[in-house]
């Protein structure tokens, strides 16, 4: 979570506006600033380099080559999405209400939805 937040604050490659991290996938609605390929290869890159240091591996691919990404066209579609990612761990059967998810923005009050022009992103790991 702290790499994906990274981006936003301080690279301000994108503002942030949902996000879930699940044990094999991760889901972004992101309202970008720089390009898919330039957002992902970062996000992959440091997030892949942590991980790997975390599981005490090298030279392993972490992140499946493929991604997901859709551009929001409205308010009513990225409210849709913003549910379907912070409901994630509930339909998983994790936890009852998605506030009691701890890796995701449905546990931090102050995520806010902005409109058309974000991006939702998906993509499992290995």
């Amino acid at each position: 979570m702290n790499s994906i937040r990274y981006g936003a604050q301080h690279l301000q490659y994108d503002d942030l506006q949902a996000f879930v991290v699940m044990a094999n996938h991760v889901h972004l609605l992101v309202r970008r600033r720089v390009s898919p390929s330039r957002f992902l290869q970062t996000l992959k890159g440091y997030t892949a380099r942590e991980a790997n240091r975390l599981l005490g591996r090298t030279g392993q691919p972490f992140w499946q080559a493929e991604s997901y990404d859709h551009s929001v066209r409205d308010d009513r579609e990225s409210d849709r999405i913003k549910a379907y990612i912070e409901n994630n761990p509930v339909k998983a059967g994790l936890v009852a209400n998605a506030e009691d998810y701890l890796w995701s923005s449905a546990a931090k009050a102050e995520m806010n939805l902005g409109s058309a022009g974000l991006t939702a992103c998906a993509t499992k790991v290995k």
